[in-house]
This record gives C-alpha cells, structure tokens and sequence, in this order.
C-alpha cells in the first residue's frame, strides 16, 4: 500500500504479485467538444478559428478550435479580447441540446463495449481496464475503442492509457488533439517530473503563482519538496498536490448512472398563505438544488414547481429553458411559474421544485451569454459554499420568514 513518505511503495515491482493489484486506467476526451460538434453541422467550419461562447462583448470564450489558440485564444477569455487577438474569428452561440445528443451518442458507445466506466464531464470519461490485458490487451482495446468512437460519433478523441486516473488524464492532455499516450508502471513520477506545475490538475492560478514565486516552476520541484513544508505551505491543498506530483493517486471509477432529476420539497407545519414566506422558501429551495447542480457539475433544461393545497389537492407547472445551472436564472422561472400556480389563495400545505433533463456541464461552457464578472461570481459563492458549507451564504430574501 503506498504511503505519504513512500511513494516509491507505488512504483515497486518487486513483489511478484504486485502485477495482478495494478490498475490499468483510460481517459478519454473529446478532442474541442463543442467545436467538434459545430463542424459536424457546418463541415465549412473546418479548419478556420471558430469560438463558441457569447456573442456580445460581455460574454466569454466556452471553447475553441485549435486554429484559433495559435491567437492564444483560450477558454473563459472575454470575447471582446479574443475578437482583437483574431478579428477573423468565427463566433458561434453555443446549442447544448446538440452537444448532449452528441454527448448521450459517445456514452452510449462506451456502454455497449467497457464494462466499467465513469463519465467524468460532457466530453470525457474514465475507463477501468483493469484484468483486461489478460485477456485481450489494454493498449489494443484502447485503439479500437477511439476507432470505434471515431466511426460512429464522428467526432475527434484523445486517450492516455495509465496506472491511475490522474497520470492518464494527464496523458491525455499532452497528446491532444487527436492523440493516444500509454504510461508504462512504474514511470508515472518520470513522466510528470519535467512538466510545468500547470499541468497538475489541481493546481490554480493562485497556487501556482505561490510556488512559482518559491522557484518551484516544475512537478520534479514540487515533488522533491517535503510532505510536511508543502502542508505548512498550503495545508491539505499541499498534501493532496505532493502526492500527485509524486504520481499517487488512488481514486476509484465511479460507476456512470445517468441521474434523472434533482429535487426538494417541504410540507410546512402549518399550512399558510403567506407570500413573503413562500417565496423566500422557493428561493431557498432553488438556490440549495441549484448548488448540487453546480456541484455535481450538471445543467437543467427544465423546471417543475409543485403546490399542495391543504386540502391535498396537488398542481404542477414546468417549463423548459435554455440549459442552465445560475441561481438568477432558475429562480426567475421557479418564481413565474410559482405565480402561474397558485391562483385558488387558499392555503398550501407543501412546495417542491424539481430540475429535469440533466446534462453533464459547468457554469463556464454553458452561460454563453452573462459577463465573465457573473461567472467569477458564481465561482466565489461555490467556493465559501463548499469550504464553510451551504447556508454560510444565502439570498437575504431566502432567509426563513415567520408564516
């Protein structure tokens, strides 16, 4: 079992047993998804910098074509700083109904043919090979599986084959596009040491500026580093970074099962008719499930609010929206279809809401059209949500009232 202070437990191969406890691990991620897709509807877009993103000066950059990163165009970018970088460039308006389709399409294949698999965002997935080099060979079913994704999805991939699935993603990323590296065990550590500490995931623009201002510019740096600086330097962050620059990583395949919805309701102990109060629940109840969806890195196209009467009679409203996972936006839908509802003014014993037709996404590849000020905004309030815990920040107006 590899330890903090050896990490050369993990590389041994002394024990002839050790073979049949490694791991064999594939990333595979879709090479510019979104401009991928955009190709396959307008084969003219081939080849030419193309961005997907917001159209007006205030949006951002979702993603682009490999022509148009030679401008040093890049993800998250201002269009109207990627418009001076390359004034040729071509702008599209995201369609995440397309990039699902397309998304459902290649899961599809990895379920007819892995028999193991996590699908870690709308454009990649984690495969357990492990056992199969037996059998058939890991590197052979990692060519055919990218052939057969190819034919059938017509879309671009790339794939790194290792012991763990953070050396494969890795992997993956230095090959791209369209490109295939296999890690052998036992080399993990050598393969990182020479890349820029950038290239660990985990590693922030924050971070590593701290370690670069600390002359650690390099992974080999950042591992040769002891364990126990590095966690006085940024405390569990550091630890977590050690190892991966060390090439451990044990962090299992989680099963892929594609979730359905994410919902909450509450039955009030008494019934009301208190306006102020239900809607300042709906307020909470949306901003707590908009949270999971941001967590669980997921996008609705479709919101359904739910009433009790108290006289147990039930109505339902949905409607569907552009994909999404902004508080602003979802509530702004809850609330209209909230007015819609409750038209009887008698008293209401429950309130649900519930998200529907999820599709894997983040704030930054979905809102094509908000300012880059909204999205950092966003990211803070996860951000305090995820360390002090969800209720650390709530809309004033979603702060329990009296009924």
């Amino acid at each position: 079992m590899p330890t903090p202070d050896n990490p050369s437990a993990a590389m041994a191969d002394a024990d002839p047993n050790a073979a049949a406890l490694r791991r064999h691990i594939a990333h595979f991620d879709l090479d510019a998804f979104f401009v991928s897709v955009e190709i396959l509807k307008n084969s003219r877009l081939k080849g030419k910098p193309l961005l997907v993103g917001g159209s007006g000066d205030r949006g951002v950059v979702a993603t682009c074509s490999y022509e148009a990163r030679k401008f040093g165009i890049h993800s998250a970018m201002p269009i109207k700083l990627a418009r001076r970088l390359c004034p040729e460039a071509i702008i599209i308006r995201g369609d995440m109904e397309s990039y699902s389709r397309y998304s459902r399409l290649v899961t599809e294949i990895m379920q007819e043919n892995v028999p193991l698999f996590e699908k870690a965002s709308i454009d990649e997935f984690y495969i357990d090979l492990s056992g199969m080099d037996k059998f058939f060979g890991c590197s052979l079913f990692a060519k055919e599986l990218k052939t057969r994704v190819i034919k059938e999805s017509g879309l671009p991939v790339s794939y790194g084959l290792a012991s763990n699935k953070l050396i494969s993603k890795v992997a993956t990323n230095e090959v791209k596009p369209d490109g295939q590296l296999e890690i052998a065990f036992g080399r993990e550590k050598n393969f990182l040491a020479p890349l820029p500490i950038s290239r660990l995931p985990g590693i922030g623009k924050e971070t590593a500026c701290k370690l670069i201002r600390r002359g650690v510019e390099t992974i080999r740096t950042l591992s040769d580093i002891p364990i126990e600086m590095l966690g006085t330097m940024l405390g569990k962050n550091g630890i977590d970074l050690w190892r991966k620059a060390n090439g451990l990583d044990e962090s299992p395949i989680v099963p892929y099962r594609e979730q359905k919805s994410i919902s909450t309701e509450q039955t009030f102990e008494t019934d009301t008719t208190n306006l102020g109060f239900l809607h300042s629940q709906l307020v909470r109840m949306t901003e707590s499930i908009g949270f999971d969806l941001r967590r669980q890195e997921k996008l609705t196209g479709c919101i359904t609010v739910k009433l009790r009467y108290s006289n147990f009679d039930t109505v339902v409203k949905q409607k569907t929206i552009d994909y999404t996972n902004a508080d602003h936006l979802l509530l702004t839908t809850a609330q209209e279809l909230f007015d819609k509802l409750y038209d009887r003014r008698i008293l209401i014993r429950l309130l649900g809401i519930r998200f529907t037709r999820l599709v894997p996404g983040n704030y930054q590849i979905k809102l094509y059209e908000d300012t880059q000020e909204m999205i950092r905004l966003y990211q803070s309030i996860d951000s305090i949500k995820h360390r002090y815990g969800e209720k650390a920040l709530l809309r004033a107006v979603g702060v329990k009232r009296g009924q």
